[in-house]
């Protein structure tokens, strides 16, 4: 899997940006605020239908412009496929697969995988339990596209069964089997959710914990582990459904009093250790930078191991690695079937990953 072309138009800083890439390394170097960073973001948003950088889409769009538009000719597995996204503000957006329409944008998703690793990922140990939920969401869509889907139905359920809540209080019995309704709606679509993401985290544990010893050799080992807000979870669908079910029940009067959801995969985290210690409040600068990368070199060996070669993004981190780091995380690069890597400066790209040079200057990107 490697893109074999990229155009964005209205994107971010870009009114326009042609680049022809082959597979192999792509280095983009550029000063901070010229934009390379934007264009790896574009390859990522393809793969994903999000950014590493931003919560919502309207940002990506060129100020003063109406809509954005991404085009990437993506090789899997020796066929080519053209997928072009318009981003438009106000309204929903739209996808193309070969000059076709297609119904919904998430119908691009697996054409093209992508692990990024980038500056804001140190929010993964350190952020709130969101960003780790959002992690292994991404995750799970980049191994099953369909997951973008039951992703998609459980947020819509929760929305529904929230609002729901704020005016039950005071309601009459009807409303209150309506709330019957939306709580098997709710542990439905939240029980594949869940047996999904224990899968994938029993999954990725062992790549996590080499990664970090590879990256962090004189640290403790790191692991991790799924919480959820409902205690210890079976792993089948079934009993994972009736679990929420009578955990719903069971707390239904405080929710009904607080009027916000308290149970389902919306309130779980994901538990990252050093040693015996939580790594979020004892992990070091450097620990907490190694768990990170660890985290992302972890899901890529894991969808390397599915049969999946995910292009590698590395978006202005050598940087802020040691030498140590940089090496081990050089290491990993330099295997990939395709990698871009953006800098300020060349000289904080590895001599190992030599490539194909970009000169990111000015609005122009040029090849050297």
């Amino acid at each position: 899997m490697h893109v074999r072309h990229l155009q964005v138009s209205d994107f971010r800083s870009w009114e326009l940006a042609d680049l022809a890439f082959e597979p192999g390394v792509s280095v983009l170097i550029g000063r901070n605020g010229q934009g390379k960073t934007n264009l790896v973001e574009a390859i990522g948003y393809v793969a994903t239908l999000g950014s590493h950088r931003v919560a919502t889409d309207a940002p990506l769009i060129r100020h003063g412009a109406q809509r954005a538009v991404v085009r990437a000719a993506v090789v899997n597995d020796d066929r080519e496929l053209l997928v072009e996204l318009e981003i438009t503000a106000g309204k929903a957006n739209r996808a193309r697969i070969n000059r076709g329409p297609v119904p919904r944008p998430r119908d691009v998703l697996g054409i093209l995988r992508t692990v990024l690793f980038a500056p804001e990922d140190l929010s993964l140990v350190r952020g709130d339990p969101g960003d780790r939920r959002r992690f292994l969401d991404e995750m799970l869509v980049l191994r099953a596209p369909r997951f973008a889907g039951v992703r998609s139905d459980y947020d819509r359920v929760l929305k529904q069964r929230s609002a729901l809540l704020k005016t039950v209080k005071h309601s009459r019995s009807a409303e209150l089997s309506t709330l019957d309704v939306w709580d098997g709606h709710l542990a439905k679509h939240g029980a594949e959710l869940l047996a999904a993401r224990l899968k994938l985290v029993r999954d990725m544990a062992d790549h996590v914990t080499s990664a970090y010893a590879e990256v962090a050799p004189e640290s403790r080992p790191a692991l991790i582990s799924y919480r959820s807000s409902v205690g210890e979870l079976p792993e089948d669908r079934e009993s994972i459904e009736d679990l929420l079910l009578a955990e719903l029940d069971r707390v239904r009067r405080q929710e009904i009093e607080r009027g916000v959801c308290l149970v389902g995969p919306h309130r779980d985290d994901l538990d990252l250790t050093l040693g015996e210690l939580p790594a979020k409040g004892y992990a070091s600068h450097g620990e907490s930078w190694s768990f990170a990368l660890a985290l992302r070199l972890g899901g890529y060996e894991l969808m390397r191991v599915d049969g999946l070669e995910p292009v590698l993004v590395l978006d202005d981190v050598f940087a802020e690695l040691d030498r140590g780091r940089r090496q081990q995380l050089a290491k990993v690069a330099a295997g990939a079937e395709q990698v871009f890597i953006t800098a300020a400066v060349a000289e904080d790209v590895p001599e190992e990953l030599s490539g194909a040079r970009f000169v990111v200057h000015d609005g122009e990107v040029r090849r050297v």
